[in-house]
Formats: structure tokens, sequence, C-alpha cells
């Protein structure tokens, strides 16, 4: 190949990277002045007896003990809710759509 095929291959190259849309993100995206939400992952916490989920309305909230036995299920009506956990002390798995996460009740 010749030195000006060479740098015809790599331009064409570059410009089909550069041309590319690369986006992997979860934050809003605006196009034509149009606001749209893509999916994004419900955050869960867990403070002195009261659980914080954010991001999951619609969702299910699933807690379950380290048995297996089911201990709480809920439907999530609003962007931020918080519920006061009035279960036994010990270790739970807590299920919010395809998050799961695992807290310990003191």
């Amino acid at each position: 190949m010749t030195m000006m095929r060479k740098l015809l291959h790599i331009s064409a190259i570059l410009a089909l990277l550069l041309v590319a849309p690369v986006s992997a993100s979860a934050d809003p995206v605006y196009e034509a002045g149009v606001l749209e939400y893509q999916d994004i992952e419900p955050t869960i916490t867990y403070t002195q007896g009261v659980l914080y989920i954010n991001g999951a309305e619609g969702k299910t909230l699933e807690i379950v003990s380290l048995t297996g036995r089911k201990v709480m299920e809920k439907q999530i009506d609003s962007p931020a809710q918080k519920f006061e956990l009035n279960i036994p002390k010990g270790c739970y798995i807590v299920k919010v759509g395809n998050v799961v996460r695992k807290i310990s009740v003191r």
C-alpha cells in the first residue's frame, strides 16, 4: 500500500470514530428541547430503622430474610419514598427492580 492510501484509511477510521455516538451514562438526554430520562438504577439506603428508595417509582420493593422468608413487599408509588422498618434484628436482602442490596438491622 502506498503511503497516501494508508493515510486515507487512517483518516477514514478516525472520522468514523469521531462521528459514532458514545454514551453509556444514565444522565438526562437533551434532544431538540425535549428532556428524556434513560433508565436510572434505583438507590437503596438504610439508616437507623428507615429504608430510603429513590428512582424506583412503579417498581416493587421486596425484603427477604437470609432464610428465604419474605418479610415485606410494597409497591413504590413515588420517585423518593421511605419505609420505617419494624422488623427483627438481623441481615436482610432488599430488592427493587433489578437492584439487590443487603442491609443489617440492629
